[in-house]
């Protein structure tokens, strides 16, 4: 059986380079590049930027992966402790320069949210959720 627990997410990007600057200038963090991919320590499991086409051909066995235009159904989430937390990070994003693919705003579920896009166009989610505990070393903790 497979142990409820998530290792790597490794996103695709067309430049390494501008795809670095982006997460440690903009979004401040700290990076180990190793061998032409760069990991970023999440605590627990890490996130991955490796090249685009090396990633498509790394995957590619003894099916291809088809190719999709637009929304590829993936998000990834940066949750925070508060609304207002959340208009600081998009007023940061603003003035960075950041695609804003949409603005916060209340939700249906209850709490609080926009998304941006990294220069791959990869969805981000900043949120607020009222429902779970955002802890001072960044955990969350849902709700049982």
């Amino acid at each position: 059986m497979f142990q409820q627990r998530l290792s790597l997410i490794t996103l695709g990007v067309g430049d390494l380079a501008v795809s670095r600057a982006f997460y440690t200038q903009v979004l401040g963090w700290q990076t180990s590049d190793q061998d032409g991919c760069i990991f970023f320590d999440m605590g627990g499991f890490a996130v991955a930027l490796f090249p685009m086409e090396e990633l498509a051909n790394d995957i590619s066995g003894d099916t291809r992966m088809p190719e999709k235009a637009g929304f590829n159904g993936i998000t990834l989430a940066y949750n925070v402790s508060s609304r207002e937390e959340v208009d600081t990070l998009f007023n940061k994003l603003r003035a960075d320069g950041v695609t804003i693919l949409k603005s916060p705003e209340s939700v249906s579920w209850g709490g609080y949210s926009g998304y941006f896009a990294d220069p791959d166009g990869h969805p981000w989610e900043v949120a607020y959720n009222p429902f779970v505990t955002i802890t001072d070393d960044g955990q969350m903790l849902l709700s049982t």
